[in-house]
């Protein structure tokens, strides 16, 4: 069969890296794709890129199933789009990509259904959001708040504000300065979850839900959780703080009534739903939906799923989810973000990477490409996180020690890492 996956980041490849292990594949395709991708795929640029003419090009080419990575063709109706010319694709629609794409519609989703989350208000006037901090009187008693982008912000638009000055300053930045552009028409200001974050992807086919292993992004740019928020410094799976009760709670109190809620609204949700969750004294709390993988999540994930990757898809377009067992390999994923000198903020790029050629004889580790691309026959950086390289091993410690000995023979100019991914892997602070 053919494929055509969607995207150019570390996710992208991740995917197109487990679906070249599907003995069911005979031919990928990936647009717009990157080098990396390009050893195990045809990159392609179909027309201006747009939802039509990707469909289009999978019309043309014959493709059996479309994978779609990132968020933004979700929400411009990709699956629409495809589903209306009969064409197979997996990930949801444009309706039920809302949890996604606006976090006032997923708050007060999950107020509808009683999913646990943090009490929040919405603002769509910059003076609404500065009286509503202006009276607020948990400050004084060490409680933040959390201000965040209602639109898309490539996983950047979230600020927590420890006193009332930088709450305003958010609100301003997002609001009057445009920081995150038209995701800042409104602002969602919520109550500060406390605990350990955690990450639940799940495959879902509208009615059963079935969730992978936990994973654990690494948000901000400095050890120790310093520094400004960026896409994803690194993840790991599985996570020890997700017990099994605290999976069955995850399930039984999140995912599913999620999953049901939507499709007891007319908006089925089809695909691979993404629950970003604060393990708290209470119990687990919603933070965000995702209506795709994560990035850098799919990197840890992926590696470590034994079931082959399309049939579970295939399985999930077709409602029979629940007659496909999904298995797992024992042990622990890890992978480690490379990023370039200055990101999230102004950095360079076209600085040559060397070194990868060094990982391709070490058994269980592969370099996931972000932001490369080829210049006169050389591979230079193209982005703020360029490669997501990944290690396996028996236990998290394992995995992360591969991973970074494999970071350690790869450079270019100003790359910068993270040292402490899985830090919290020992670590139980759940209930």
């Amino acid at each position: 069969m053919k494929v055509l996956v969607v995207g150019g980041g570390g996710r992208e490849h991740a995917l197109v890296w487990k679906i070249a292990r599907s003995p069911r594949v005979d031919k990928i395709y990936c647009a717009p794709g990157n080098p990396g991708i390009a050893e195990l795929a045809e990159c392609v640029t179909p027309g201006d890129g747009s939802v039509g003419a990707l469909a289009e090009f999978a019309c043309e080419n014959d493709i059996d199933l479309t994978v779609v990575g990132p968020e933004a063709p979700l929400v411009a109706g990709i699956v629409d789009e495809f589903k209306g010319r009969g064409l197979a694709i997996f990930g949801p629609t444009r309706a039920a990509a809302r949890l996604e794409s606006s976090k006032a519609f997923a708050k007060d989703f999950m107020a509808r259904h009683n999913i646990p989350t943090a009490g929040h208000s919405t603002f769509a006037r910059l003076e609404d959001a500065l009286r509503f901090i202006d009276t607020f009187d948990g400050f004084e008693a060490g409680r933040p708040l959390v201000v965040k982008a209602d639109g898309l912000a490539a996983g950047k638009g979230v600020i927590i504000a420890e006193n009332r000055r930088d709450a305003a300053a958010a609100v301003r930045s997002i609001m009057a300065e445009r920081a995150f552009g038209a995701a800042g028409d409104r602002v969602v200001i919520e109550e500060f979850l406390e605990g350990e974050e955690v990450t639940i992807l799940a495959f879902t086919d509208g009615a059963t839900v079935v969730p992978m292993v936990p994973s654990q992004d690494h948000k901000r740019l400095m050890e120790g959780d310093e520094g400004p928020n960026t896409g994803g410094m690194g993840a790991y799976a599985p996570v020890p703080a997700v017990t099994e009760p605290v999976r069955r709670r995850v399930l039984n109190e999140i995912l599913e009534p999620t999953v049901h809620g939507m499709a007891g609204e007319g908006t089925p949700y089809v695909g691979v739903i993404y629950a970003g969750l604060m393990l708290t004294a209470d119990g687990p709390r919603v933070l965000e939906f995702n209506a795709r993988f994560g990035d850098p999540e799919a990197q840890a994930v992926l590696p470590i799923l034994e079931t082959d990757l399309v049939s579970i898809m295939e399985a999930v377009l077709a409602g029979r989810l629940a007659s496909i067992d999904i298995n797992w390999r024992r042990g622990s994923a890890a992978c480690v973000v490379m990023v370039s000198g200055g990101y999230p903020g102004h950095y360079e790029t076209g600085k040559e990477i060397t070194g990868l050629d060094q990982l391709k004889d070490l058994d269980g580790v592969v370099a996931f490409h972000a932001g490369t691309r080829l210049a006169g026959g050389r591979l230079v950086t193209a982005g703020g996180r360029v490669l997501g390289i990944t290690a396996l091993g028996d236990r998290v410690s394992d995995a992360v020690a591969r991973a970074y000995e494999a970071c350690e023979k790869v450079r270019f100019e100003g790359a910068y890492y993270r040292r402490d991914i899985g830090w919290r892997a020992g670590k139980n602070t759940h209930l």
